[in-house]
């Protein structure tokens, strides 16, 4: 007999197309924000923030956000930690002269996190 992966001890499910591109654009956030970093700042200062801005939003994300969450907390919780790390790096693109590409990158991070949270909460 066959049995299906979700009913296979260790397997799970596999990602579907949303999962994927909710991890696609939160490496572009983390992108955005490392470029940002070593872009926008002075020699020294520029290490430090290129560094250190991308490891903070993945910090909050791996505490909040990810499948395999540190800390359980209720999906609103989840929902304002994805959407500050959404902003950041919307906030960041426009600081770098990029208005247009932080528009797009807004709405396309906003529509898939909206339907990727519908999807857990479904």
């Amino acid at each position: 007999m066959s049995q299906s992966v979700e009913n296979t001890p260790g397997m799970s499910a596999r990602p579907s197309v949303v999962d994927i591109l909710a991890f696609i654009v939160e490496l572009a956030a983390f992108a955005v924000l490392a470029v940002w970093g070593f872009l926008a700042w002075p020699f020294a200062w520029n290490i430090l923030f290129g560094i250190a801005t991308p490891a903070i939003a993945i910090l909050v994300w791996a505490l909040f956000v990810s499948p395999r969450a540190v800390l359980a907390v209720h999906p609103f919780v989840r929902a304002i930690a994805e959407l500050l790390i959404y902003a950041a790096a919307t906030v960041v693109l426009w600081s770098l002269g990029l208005v247009w590409a932080g528009i797009a990158f807004a709405v396309v991070a906003v529509t898939v996190g909206v339907i990727a949270g519908r999807r857990r909460l479904a």
